[in-house]
């Protein structure tokens, strides 16, 4: 009795030895695990800015190469504790499918996320509008992108709503056409309209010389004739040009004598005499 007394505590010290070094090897397993993990994402966020990478692409990469590392990392250390892996991905899988059909709008977030990875309708800093909103990108994650609006408030939008519909991306290119509209009375003679608009145009250093400066005579309407102005200029002058062009349009115009018609309605009133009434009233 004795001896199978002994057997047993033996028995129990040696599982709970194994245990006990398959804990702490389990243990090195994720602290190691992890460690290796951050310092990869850190390799490889050096190494796709050292490649001149887009922004967008190395963050999103590294976040999604990191959570792939850590399922890695955590399933290594319950394998060694001992448990089956294959079954615990099992359940796992089980337990993804059910959590995906509860989470079926952060699955479309998170396709839409990729979407802009590999088709790259937009990067961090291009001006965009998208999904009923327009901002400057400051950042793309995994389930949404963030826009910083031209009066500084954070929009986040989720991505699927951002690649259902159109994107308009106003960086895209570098240079940008400035669409402006002076309006002038049917008085005022045409060769000096055009000679004024020209000056104008001419006197703006930021206007490119190629694409040439379109100006037209545009539509004759009741009471003004519109003519376009349309000067190219880098992307990041068409505000100022666009506001300060305005500006310089209307004092030319001032200057020389140029009106500017604005709508006008006569009003005629005409009295009409009552006619005498010829029945009394008691």
């Amino acid at each position: 009795m004795d001896m199978n007394i002994d057997a047993l505590w033996e028995l129990v010290q040696y599982k709970g030895s194994v245990i006990a070094l398959n804990l702490a090897y389990a243990l090195i397993i994720l602290v190691v695990g992890l460690w290796l993990a951050k310092w990869l994402r850190s390799l490889i966020t050096k190494a796709l800015t050292r490649a001149n990478a887009d922004p967008l692409l190395v963050k999103f990469g590294t976040n999604v190469a990191y959570a792939a590392l850590v399922v890695f990392v955590a399933l290594a250390a319950i394998g060694k504790l001992g448990i089956q892996t294959t079954s615990f991905v099992a359940v796992i899988g089980a337990a993804g499918l059910a959590i995906g059909l509860a989470l079926q709008g952060s699955l479309s977030n998170f396709a839409a996320g990729v979407l802009v990875i590999i088709f790259r309708p937009y990067k961090i800093g291009d001006y965009i509008e998208g999904g009923g909103v327009a901002g400057t990108v400051i950042d793309v994650q995994i389930f949404t992108t963030e826009l910083k609006t031209g009066d500084n408030r954070k929009i986040i939008v989720p991505n699927s709503k951002m690649t259902s519909g159109a994107i308009t991306n106003v960086s895209a290119f570098e240079t940008r056409r400035v669409d402006l509209v002076a309006s002038v009375s049917y008085d005022d003679d045409i060769d000096t309209v055009r000679r004024l608009l020209e000056e104008v145009v001419a006197a703006d250093p930021r206007v490119l010389p190629e694409p040439a400066t379109n100006i037209r005579m545009n539509a004759l309407n009741d009471s003004t004739v519109d003519w376009i102005v349309r000067p190219w200029v880098k992307a990041g002058d068409y505000w100022s040009v666009y506001w300060e062009m305005t500006e310089a349009i209307k004092r030319r115009f001032d200057a020389e004598g140029i009106t500017i018609p604005f709508p006008q309605r006569d009003v005629h009133l005409y009295h009409h005499d009552r006619p005498a009434d010829s029945t009394t009233t008691p």
